[in-house]
């Protein structure tokens, strides 16, 4: 696995604990900062051809933008 697959894995499980975290406070901006950041990270392994099952949900948002 490369630097990036691997920094990317990492981030992605950051940002889903974040966004659960934020989510369970109902907390909405903080909810809408962490699925940017997912969608970010989706369109990130997108462009680097890196497949990363964490991101599906998110693929759609990154398509969309």
């Amino acid at each position: 696995m490369s630097e990036l697959s691997l920094a990317l894995l990492d981030r992605t499980h950051e940002a889903l604990q974040a966004l659960d975290q934020a989510r369970l406070a109902d907390d909405e901006v903080l909810t809408h900062v962490r699925l940017g950041e997912l969608n970010s990270l989706a369109r990130t392994a997108a462009d680097h051809e890196i497949d990363m099952p964490e991101l599906a949900p998110f693929r759609s948002l990154s398509q969309a933008c």
